[in-house]
Parts: C-alpha cells; sequence; structure tokens
C-alpha cells in the first residue's frame, strides 16, 4: 500500500509541475543551439548522459482551421528533429524542435532531464529558460512595434449632402 501512495504522490508532483516543464521546453523550442549551450555552460559542464535515443529528423503534419474553429484540414508537412538523453542518475529528457537541428534538440532534451532534478531545476531556470524567454520576449516586442509604426487606419468622411 506504502508503494502505491508513494508512487501516487511522484505522479501529483510530476503532474504539478508538467505546465512549468512544457513552458521551458516550448522557450528551449524556439532558442537557438547557441544560445542553450551557452547557458548551459553557466549550469555546469560536469553532467553525465547517455543519448537515450539518438537525434533523429523526420516529418509531421501540420494542421490548421479556417477562422481558429472551423473544419481542420492538411496544411503541410514540416521537418521535426527529437532526442531524448539520459543522466548517470536515471533522469530522461526529452528534446523536438521544428528542422533539422540535432544538437539543438540534444541540447533540448539535456535541459529538459536537468529541469527534472530538484536541486538542478532553478539553475536551470536562471541561467537557460529565464533569459532565453526574455530575449524572445524583446524581439517579439521589437516586431510589434515595427508592425505597429506600419500601419495604417483607414476611416470615410462623411460629406454634407449624405447627412440626413
Amino acid at each position: 500500500m506504502s508503494v502505491t501512495n508513494s508512487h501516487n504522490r511522484d505522479a501529483n508532483v510530476a503532474d504539478a509541475t508538467l505546465p512549468q516543464r512544457r513552458a521551458a521546453m516550448a522557450v528551449l523550442a524556439k532558442a537557438t543551439a547557441a544560445d542553450i549551450a551557452r547557458g548551459l555552460s553557466h549550469v555546469g559542464s560536469d553532467v553525465a548522459f547517455t543519448d537515450a535515443r539518438p537525434a533523429e529528423i523526420g516529418l509531421v503534419m501540420l494542421r490548421g482551421r479556417i477562422g481558429g474553429g472551423g473544419a481542420p484540414f492538411n496544411i503541410g508537412e514540416t521537418t521535426v528533429t527529437r532526442a531524448a538523453v539520459r543522466l548517470a542518475s536515471g533522469e530522461t529528457g526529452f528534446g523536438y524542435v521544428l528542422g533539422r537541428d540535432r544538437e539543438k534538440a540534444r541540447l533540448a532534451a539535456l535541459c529538459d532531464a536537468l529541469w527534472q532534478i530538484d536541486a538542478k531545476r532553478q539553475p536551470v531556470e536562471d541561467h537557460i529558460i529565464a533569459p532565453l524567454r526574455q530575449q524572445q520576449r524583446e524581439r517579439r516586442a521589437l516586431a510589434r512595434a515595427q508592425t505597429a509604426a506600419t500601419r495604417v487606419d483607414f476611416f470615410t468622411l462623411v460629406r454634407g449632402e449624405d447627412e440626413r
């Protein structure tokens, strides 16, 4: 009975951190391999790991909906690279990235594995995820500002003879 309770408790802890882990992986997926590697150098390069699954490149089907709520349809295919690494302590990390960047997928998987260790989670957040998230916010803000600068507002003037 205690094994089941312990397992359920561990599953509940994993469920509680799942949204944060997903958010971290989303940030890593949008980063460059060089940026991830730079952040990992601050976390520590003494981490022993092996490839649980070598980085693989494949295709996934992209689906869309007209207006966000219509019937789904296939837009086309895109390349995706996935990797899995296992730390010496047993944690397994997974990395999925758009494109054909094996090193980026492997680094993302390593970050995912490190993120699962309580003692490493905060350093990963502080030195990798937070700086990348801030960099991505700044890029989005710049793109919004550049778009806003080219905005044209159309309006209609009412002529006197058209009024009734």
